[in-house]
Formats: structure tokens, C-alpha cells, sequence
């Protein structure tokens, strides 16, 4: 495994000098935003793709600090109702995964998005319980209408150009959890794979080792994140918690560094299972902690990650 970080936090410094930071601090890989939320900071695909020039300028800046690109990043929602809204996010999905080619990256990282609940609608519905019966007719329009189709196609246009897509689990989208991850590539093939990210599935209750052993062959990307649950609020509130990530001291769970959500054996099981399940790729550190400054987060996730992180092949089992 090689330890990453997403250079989102990083984005008020340009790609020479958080290459230099992140290097510096033992930083093996560097997953890049390419647009969408993420944003392009790092990477902009409008100046880089058909310029073999630029692209080489990259290769060596990152080869320079011994940094490889693990994947691009490139989340957002394009099976939006709103039609110009997903249509800029398809756009710069297309344009990851033709630049991700060109980089010779081939995996890119998005949420598999939500539809509204018809097609008049304005805003995404995203459905948490099966009654009454309307939730499961949104369901149906959502994934047999929309996002099977959609996705269908999109994987067609990856397998041009030899890239995979890994859907970041995301409540508030359709692929929220490994069911509905396993659902999407049973109906649309193994292009795609999860973006497997804990801090959304701790606060949901389910066990991450579990499912982590659930999508054995289809994890293509990981994601360090923790989640805290603050029994306080939670016993009252539950984790469905629309407080805002801001109003830290009354939600029911805020994103955390490294840590800070769960302890050291909590997440050697987690990399352990990791290893178990044979992923041996990046693991991408991603700050999202609300209490930290970007730099005293990602360096502690970081030194904490060093700790935890399996790097070498067992070798042979001479005791068996």
C-alpha cells in the first residue's frame, strides 16, 4: 500500500509546493481534483489534455518529489434534474477520464449521483425508507429510468479510453453503501468499483471491515477518513442529522482526522482487511476535519497513518 492525500486541502498552494510539502512529509501518492466539487485547483483538464507538452511537465514535477498520481477526482452529480447542472457535471467527468488516459491514470473517482423523482423535478430525492410505497416507485424511476441508462453508457465511453470509475458511497446519492454499490455493478459491469471512504459508512452503523470484505475485487480506490459520533446527540437526534457540518457541538457525528474519530486498532483492522481482501493500492488521506487547520490535520492523519499502514508482502508462512 502507498500512502496518499487528496491536495484539495492544499489548494491555496500551487501543485510545486504542496508536492514539496506532502513529499517532504513522506507522502507517497496524490489523488488531484480534476473539477466538480473537488475543483481543479491542481489540475485543470481544459489546459492540459491534447498538450503532450504539459503533460510531461507534470510527470516530471510530480517524478521530481517521488510522487505518483493515484487517481483523479472529479465528484458531482451528473444525472442532476437539472439539465444544465448535469450537464456540466458529465462534461467534467468526460474530460477526467480522457485526461486521466492521457496521464496514464486509470481510475477516476465521482459519486454515481441522484435523480429528482420525475423528470419535472428541480432538486435530487434521495430515498431512505421504503414506505410508503411513493419511495419505492422513486426508486424505480430513479434507478431503471436514469441511472442505470446513464451509467451504462458512461462506462462504454471509460472503456475507450481504459479508465474505471470508483463511485465515492455518499448518503444523499443513489450509491450510498456497498448494497446499492454491488447493485450498480451487477446491472452496469466491473468499470465500476468504490471509492471506499469510512467516514460515511461509520455514521450510517455499518461495520467497515464488514463491508470492506462484501466488495472484495471491487474496491479501486480508498479513501482515510474518520467520523466521530457524539452519543450526546445522537441518542437523541439519531445520525439522519441536517444540522450543519458548522454546528459542530450539537450534530450527531462530524468528520475527523485520523484518530481522532476511532482509535490506532480500530483502523489497523480496517488495513489489515484492506490486505485480506488483496487491495494493495493508495490509501488517500482526506481532510474534512471542521476542528483542525488543513496542515495540523493532514499532518497528523498522516503520522498517524504512518502507524497503522502495512507496506511490505508477508513473505512466505514459515511457521505453518
Amino acid at each position: 500500500m502507498k500512502l496518499g492525500v487528496l491536495t484539495v486541502p492544499l489548494s491555496a498552494m500551487s501543485l510545486k509546493e504542496a508536492a514539496e510539502y506532502l513529499s517532504g512529509l513522506g507522502v507517497q501518492t496524490l489523488e488531484l481534483g480534476a473539477g466538480g466539487y473537488p475543483g481543479n485547483a491542481h489540475l485543470n483538464p481544459d489546459e492540459l489534455i491534447g498538450s503532450k507538452e504539459k503533460i510531461a511537465e507534470l510527470k516530471n514535477l510530480l517524478k521530481s518529489y517521488n510522487l505518483e498520481i493515484s487517481v483523479l477526482s472529479v465528484h458531482g452529480n451528473a444525472v442532476h434534474p437539472d439539465k444544465a447542472t448535469a450537464q456540466m457535471y458529465h462534461d467534467a467527468f468526460e474530460k477526467a477520464v480522457t485526461l486521466a488516459n492521457e496521464l496514464e491514470v486509470g481510475t477516476v473517482v465521482t459519486f454515481s449521483g441522484c435523480p429528482g423523482d420525475s423528470a419535472q423535478s428541480k432538486y435530487p430525492n434521495w430515498v431512505t425508507c421504503p414506505w410508503p410505497e411513493d419511495f419505492l416507485a422513486v426508486l424505480d424511476y430513479q434507478w431503471n429510468d436514469v441511472l442505470i441508462p446513464y451509467w451504462s453508457k458512461e462506462a462504454e465511453f471509460c472503456k475507450k479510453y481504459g479508465v474505471k470509475v470508483a463511485f465515492e458511497m455518499h448518503p444523499g446519492f443513489c450509491v450510498y453503501n456497498p448494497t446499492s454499490l454491488l447493485k450498480i455493478r451487477a446491472a452496469v459491469g466491473d468499470t465500476i468499483g468504490a471509492n471506499f471512504d469510512p467516514s460515511h459508512l461509520i455514521w450510517q452503523g455499518i461495520d467497515v471491515p464488514s463491508a470492506i470484505r462484501a466488495l472484495k475485487g471491487a474496491i479501486y480506490h480508498f479513501h482515510a477518513k474518520d467520523t466521530k459520533i457524539y452519543d450526546i446527540n445522537c441518542n437523541v437526534t439519531g445520525v439522519l442529522d441536517v444540522n450543519h457540518y458548522s454546528d459542530e457541538i450539537n450534530r450527531s457525528w462530524i468528520f475527523r482526522a485520523l484518530g481522532y474519530g476511532n482509535d490506532y486498532s480500530y483502523w489497523k483492522d480496517i488495513i489489515s482487511t484492506l490486505r485480506l481482501v488483496g487491495y494493495d493500492a493508495s490509501v488517500s488521506i482526506e481532510h474534512e476535519d471542521s476542528l483542525m487547520s488543513s496542515k495540523e490535520g493532514l499532518e497528523k492523519a498522516i503520522s498517524f497513518l504512518k502507524e497503522v499502514m502495512i507496506n511490505e508482502m508477508p513473505g512466505k508462512m514459515f511457521w505453518a
